[in-house]
């Protein structure tokens, strides 16, 4: 797929390489989807990611040896970043809606011994279970560990820490052994549904939506899935010893 091809001009086609890397921006969005609000629309992160293909296409020229699609994966994320830096939001409701349902499974987890059922989670915030599915839809964004989990500012850019690459990932340079056992200790503490989702996601790298299909399950249901299983390992991992160094 990272193979560019020219035309009889010798220049880049770019007709074909649009037509050839559309899926890769679609894929792109789709994933990172996962990390912003439910407000941010899939097909306007397509719309720029386009945007950055297309400039890609047109710095490629001049930077022959590059490998093109690692180069259009950048540009093509970054066009995104750039897009929603500049409508000014910033998810400050998903993440008190994530305390919120954190500090409810913890309560249950103490007193129950065990990870709680929906029904129970929903009871505990006070909420049918109609409303607490409403209430992790909104919490679509949450991460599973922010940096603000390891230092008490909050001045960093949300869009880096929670919607960069792999590489810039926070888990990648902060968690240590320890940490490690503790999250896999967690994960595998899941109930079925919620573990097969995040080896599908975070392993696999499906979207939601190929997710869905997977489960049998709605596209929207697999953002509650989720969010549910982040509020339960955030949970389960501020019981152990990592958190006292935030």
């Amino acid at each position: 797929m990272g193979k560019v091809m020219y035309n009889s001009a010798g220049t880049v086609d770019k007709q074909h390489h649009l037509e050839q890397f559309a899926p890769l921006v679609k894929r792109i969005a789709h994933h990172m989807m996962a990390r912003l609000p439910v407000s941010v629309e899939a097909d306007d992160l397509i719309q720029v990611g386009m945007i950055g293909l297309m400039e890609a296409l047109n710095r490629y020229e001049e930077m022959p040896g590059a490998q093109f699609e690692t180069y259009a994966q950048q540009r093509i994320r970054g066009a995104m970043l750039d897009e929603l830096r500049q409508l000014d939001w910033l998810p400050r409701g998903a993440r008190k809606n994530m305390r919120q349902i954190e500090a409810a499974i913890n309560a249950l987890q103490q007193r129950l011994g065990r990870s709680p059922a929906e029904k129970e989670i929903a009871r505990e915030l006070g909420l049918s279970i109609d409303g607490y599915h409403g209430m992790l839809l909104d919490a679509r964004g949450a991460q599973l560990i922010h940096y603000e989990d390891f230092a008490k500012s909050d001045d960093d850019d949300f869009l880096e820490r929670n919607c960069a690459d792999a590489g810039a990932d926070p888990l990648a340079s902060l968690l240590d052994d320890d940490l490690r056992y503790a999250l896999i200790g967690a994960i595998d503490g899941l109930p079925e549904r919620e573990k097969t989702l995040m080896g599908l996601y975070y392993e696999q790298e499906l979207n939601f939506k190929e997710i869905g299909a997977v489960l049998g399950v709605s596209e929207s249901r697999v953002c509650q899935i989720h969010s549910q299983a982040v509020g339960r390992l955030r949970a389960k991992l501020k019981e152990s010893a990592w958190t006292s160094i935030a």
